[in-house]
């Protein structure tokens, strides 16, 4: 089947597109909105820009759309593009883990185009769903941080068992998604077994403000693995 893939560059969606290529599923298009709005309610936002080089890596067509994050604008520019390319595709893959508020729009915007949707991680338990995808070989590190108990030092970290631990530590604490989907972290995919060379990053910078930051990732490139 040939679907598309809502990829933000992050480790829920990159893990979707593996996890729908490994059953045979055909990614002929990744799709990244790009939002202006930095609280957008569906799309992530440090370092989206950087999804072309991602895309690159895995020798995969990228299509970027901005949209002004406004809250149900940003769904309809979903919808423009996946218009644009229904005769092309059959469905459509996401990352989707426990947010009925993105899945049901998602699922929405498919049926209306007469598409199918495909969430291969809807409601896996989110602390095995962390350790498979660094089983699986994902590079992953944290590039946002916006909920308690997460400071400074988090932006940057590699997500590896140790780090797992520390976020369940979170959750009992401060009850967060550990996973980041209610947007308490932001993720940023250096190297999984889709990507033909690896990113390296050049140059980063941290942004804090109070409570909350992000890692900005200023110059990045593709090396031989």
């Amino acid at each position: 089947m040939r679907v598309a893939s809502l990829f933000s560059g992050g480790k829920d969606s990159t893990f979707a597109t593996y996890l729908a290529m490994q059953n045979g599923f055909d990614v002929v298009y990744l799709i990244s909105i790009l939002p202006k709005n930095k609280e957008s309610y569906m799309f992530h936002f440090p370092n989206i820009g950087l999804t072309k080089l991602q895309a690159k890596a895995m020798n995969i067509p990228i299509i970027q759309k901005k949209t002004s994050g406004g809250k149900e604008k940003e769904i309809d520019d979903l919808r423009d593009i996946l218009a644009m390319k229904k005769e092309k595709i059959e469905g459509v893959v996401s990352g989707a883990i426990e947010s009925d508020y993105q899945k049901t729009r998602i699922d929405g915007v498919c049926e209306a185009l007469g598409l199918r949707s495909f969430a291969p991680l809807w409601r896996k338990n989110q602390e095995d769903l962390l350790r498979e995808e660094i089983n699986a070989g994902f590079d992953v590190i944290i590039t946002g941080c916006f909920a308690a108990g997460l400071t400074k030092n988090w932006l940057g970290k590699k997500i590896d068992e140790e780090c797992i631990k520390e976020l369940v530590k979170l959750k009992n604490k401060f009850g967060i998604n550990i996973c980041g989907e209610g947007g308490e972290i932001e993720t940023f995919v250096l190297d999984c077994p889709l990507f033909k060379k690896r990113i390296e990053i050049k140059k980063g910078v941290v942004e804090w403000c109070e409570n909350h930051g992000i890692y900005q990732i200023k110059k990045a490139i593709l090396v031989e693995k």
